[in-house]
């Protein structure tokens, strides 16, 4: 078994909505079905048991080795906590070979169970060892090191929860919700509101302590000390002298990190300083307050949350050391080695030994039964602490004074930590006070508490960034097809444009915002459209999503309000990545309509056979359109109550129809269409005007829209470009298979010419039988064709290409000239050269910027 290609379906794709891991598998003749290795099922289950069945799946009844590596994959994530359940096995048409996918939540794991499962396999084939333990034990490590955190992920899980889509923006814990102009960005418990300067005075301790005393808020008694001396001289001010203890912390220090409380001798606080020294700039020293310390959690205007935090401790039992009753606490499942776990493992480090010697004991010392050892002063749960929910015992007033103090600072999102005996009755009245506040507070202790109730503290914080009934979506049209994707993304973009909204959109050609290029290049896969998602001026998007990308990584979004098909036709890259049918090529294509939001439309070509089927696997509504509105598919859809696009010929108008509503809109006022002359053109223009109609724009802005977009090489370069050269007609376009070449053909014929020649090239990625077929179809309807070579030829060999369009060309029944030009802007100049008034030529190009450009150029010269 050999794997020849990894890669990594990142939004939904051919298989699945699931993010996913893609790899072909090529196998030997035997592998192809494991039943005839001997021992090697048995081989597999005695290294993994946990694979589960290996039974094929769907219409594959092989059971291939490539089956196997799928079950093991997919159970070797599952037995490491990752939350996976969908695999597949396919068989390719290429001999042996097989197309394996399996769900993936973090890309890293999926990558490496993919070469566990490899080793696994390998393994029973040559009967040699394979630590299925140790494989579990990596992949849960990387899935906790490469997951987002509990607080992190409780704030996306309720976003998901509301429909708010999300994109991780880093590694670390920086994500954005939302889309475009209505996206919003947090990072842990961190919202992008808050100042800087909140978070900044909220690092100040000091400072802090001084703002919330101004505002009435408690506060223990202390200050910033410059040195041991000064310390000394502060913890006698504040309650050392009357038999108060001292605390000890690092002025800009968080996490508990070196703090030390309860001091109440010189010796302590001189060792407090240099702790408290090794954490932060400056160190403070203030009165120690008796009691509890508790986690109030403050979002917006409101108390969501409270929590009594205790320090990492053990029971003795009178029979094992604290070492050992450390390690079987740390045995707890929920505990871990950062924070990607509910609880922390308890750590017997230099501060735990210093807080056992204070009692007299060593990590080899066995307490007696019932015996409490605290191993730390302070009770965060990044240091081994737990937790215990007191929410519902929060006396209102204290509530209040942790709503004040969170205002007092300028935080959204605040951790308040209070020091007092109990949370029923008020601060002042026991003596206890606010010590701190926390501009990112740990979510832990509140979602997965060691005791009590967990608290959904993600749902305030999603609400305090998003309205309600606000998902943070804009609209999002995803239009693709083998023909006319492009002008008809750029055609409903413009539309959008004409409602005043900042459009981004991405096709073959770049990236754009607000009409600004910002990219160049074939830009119409889902890297081009999440950088359009994730672009602060966008307020709607229109998206152009070829092949390529959708089999490369999937789609850009999780889903669309509008899906587009224009059509599907045999020239579409077909043998190319295992798509070597129309069949294969609609399945792909689907995969748009099969991601429409479910109060969403997808825009359907009723009149190709390909196309309409898709209605079928659409969660929204579908909207038809097609010139001809007897068609069954349409009359259908109309009688249902349903809405339809069409063309009245009669009245010369595009009508757009649902139930007794009619809206028309005159051919002679889309210029695209050239008075309804260019029939793919009138098939773009009724698929724009779907999209927009099911996108809720008025049908004043369609109707502007569609006035004021000429289709010339500013609007859609290479999309059917007319321009005068001395009397004669050119027209440029990309088209580039058979069935762009027909559509050309008959739109050509449409218009005047006297003499009719075509410049064209062919790509060498297409399969011989299209480039042959593009120059046959071309010979029948033009009296001269002017080949070139493409500058790039794809994987061809010099030359090859042009023989294959030399073959096309055999027998042409109307071609009375043809020729070779080595390049193809000496091809261009050849033709305009042989142009008379009245000619008209069909110019083909390759490079469309230049090629346009160069036109421009030799007709400017005139």
């Amino acid at each position: 078994m050999n794997i020849s290609r990894i890669r990594a379906l990142r939004g939904p794709n051919l298989w699945s909505r699931n993010t996913a891991i893609e790899c072909i598998v090529h196998c030997t003749e035997q592998e192809c079905d494991f039943t005839q290795i001997a021992h090697f099922e048995t081989r597999v289950r005695a290294r993994f048991p946990a694979i589960g069945s290996l039974q094929a799946q769907g219409m594959d009844n092989l059971l291939s080795i490539g089956h196997v590596l799928e079950s093991a994959a997919l159970a070797l994530q599952a037995q490491a906590g990752c939350p996976v359940t969908f695999s597949r096995t396919h068989a390719t048409v290429e001999a042996n070979t097989f197309q394996v996918v399996v769900e993936y939540t973090e890309e890293a794991v999926g990558r490496r169970a993919i070469e566990l499962a490899d080793a696994l396999v390998q393994a029973a084939l040559n009967d040699t060892p394979f630590d299925a333990p140790a494989a579990i034990a990596e992949l849960r490590e990387l899935d906790e090191h490469e997951r987002m955190g509990p607080s992190t992920q409780s704030i996306v899980d309720a976003a998901v929860a509301r429909g708010i889509p999300f994109k991780r923006l880093t590694a670390g814990s920086l994500v954005q919700l939302g889309w475009g102009s209505k996206a919003r960005k947090f990072q842990a418990a961190e919202v992008d509101q808050t100042s800087s300067v909140a978070e900044a005075i909220a690092q100040d301790k000091d400072l802090t302590k001084r703002l919330l005393h101004a505002a009435g808020v408690p506060v223990p008694l202390g200050r910033p000390v410059v040195d041991v001396q000064d310390a000394w001289a502060v913890a006698q001010e504040v309650g050392l002298a009357e038999g108060w203890p001292v605390v000890v912390k690092p002025q800009d220090g968080n996490q508990g990190k070196g703090v030390t409380v309860n001091i109440t001798t010189r010796p302590q606080l001189e060792a407090a300083y240099a702790t408290a020294l090794a954490y932060g700039s400056q160190v403070m020293v203030e009165r120690f307050l008796p009691g509890h310390d508790f986690r109030l959690l403050v979002v917006g205007n409101q108390l969501v949350a409270a929590a009594r935090r205790d320090p990492p401790q053990v029971l003795g039992d009178g029979v094992h050391s604290v070492a050992q009753l450390v390690e079987q606490v740390n045995q707890d499942p929920r505990r871990g080695s950062g924070h990607g776990t509910a609880l922390t493992k308890i750590r017997l480090d230099d501060i735990a030994l210093g807080r056992l010697a204070s009692e007299g004991l060593t990590p080899d010392s066995i307490p007696t039964q019932g015996q409490r050892v605290v191993l730390r002063n302070n009770a965060n749960l990044s240091t081994g602490g737990s937790a215990t929910d007191v929410t519902d015992d929060v006396h209102p007033t204290i509530a209040a004074r942790a709503i004040e103090a969170a205002a007092s600072i300028g935080l959204h999102i605040c951790g308040v930590d209070v020091i007092a005996e109990s949370m029923l009755k008020p601060l002042e009245a026991q003596g206890g006070g606010i010590v701190e506040v926390n501009a990112a507070p740990g979510l832990r202790m509140h979602l997965a508490p060691s005791f009590g109730k967990a608290r959904n503290v993600g749902q305030p914080m999603v609400d305090l960034l998003f309205p309600a009934h606000d998902d943070g979506r804009i609209p999002v049209v995803a239009v693709t097809g083998t023909n006319g994707k492009t002008t008809t993304t750029r055609l409903i973009a413009h539309i959008f444009a004409a409602q005043g909204l900042r459009v981004g959109m991405t096709n073959t050609d770049g990236v754009y915002v607000a009409g600004r290029q910002i990219d160049s290049g074939d830009c119409s896969g889902p890297k081009s459209a999440r950088n359009v998602l994730a672009h602060p001026e966008v307020d709607a998007a229109v998206l152009e999503c070829a092949r390529g990308g959708v089999l490369r990584e999937g789609l850009g979004f999780d889903r669309c309000q509008v899906a587009v098909v224009t059509n599907v036709g045999e020239g579409d890259h077909l043998g190319l990545n295992y798509i070597t049918t129309v069949e294969d090529v609609m399945v792909l294509k689907r995969v748009i309509v099969q991601n429409v939001a479910p109060n969403g439309y997808a825009v359907l070509n009723a009149m190709d056979p390909h196309v309409a089927p898709m209605a079928r696997v659409c969660t929204g509504q579908v909207i038809f359109f097609g010139a001809d509105r007897h068609h069954p598919i349409m009359a259908t859809h109309r009688a249902q109550g349903q809405r339809v696009v069409y063309v009245d010929p009669a009245k010369a108008c595009i009508v757009a129809a649902e139930g007794g509503m009619k809206e028309s809109i005159a051919l002679a006022d889309i210029p695209l269409t050239h008075n309804g002359a260019i029939g793919f053109q009138v098939d773009n223009a009724m698929a724009s005007v779907a999209a927009a109609w099911a996108a809720g724009l008025p049908w004043e802005t369609i109707r502007r829209g569609l006035a004021s977009f000429h289709n010339d090489s500013a609007n859609a370069p290479g999309r059917f470009n007319v321009m005068d050269y001395r009397g004669a007609t050119i027209i440029a376009d990309y088209g580039h298979n058979p069935d762009a070449i027909r559509a050309l053909v008959q739109a050509v014929d449409a218009m005047p010419g006297n003499k009719r020649s075509v410049v064209i090239s062919g790509a060498g990625d297409r399969r011989d039988q299209d480039i042959i077929e593009q120059t046959r179809i071309l010979g029948a309807a033009f009296d001269e064709v002017i080949l070139y070579q493409d500058a790039c030829q794809r994987g061809r060999a010099d030359g090859e290409v042009l023989a294959l369009l030399r073959q096309g060309l055999e027998g042409a029944p109307r071609t009375r000239y043809s020729t070779e030009i080595h390049g193809e802007f000496a091809a261009i100049d050849h033709a305009l050269e042989r142009l008379a008034p009245g000619d008209l030529c069909l110019v083909l190009v390759d490079q469309v910027e230049e090629a346009l450009a160069h036109l421009q150029q030799r007709i400017a010269s005139v």
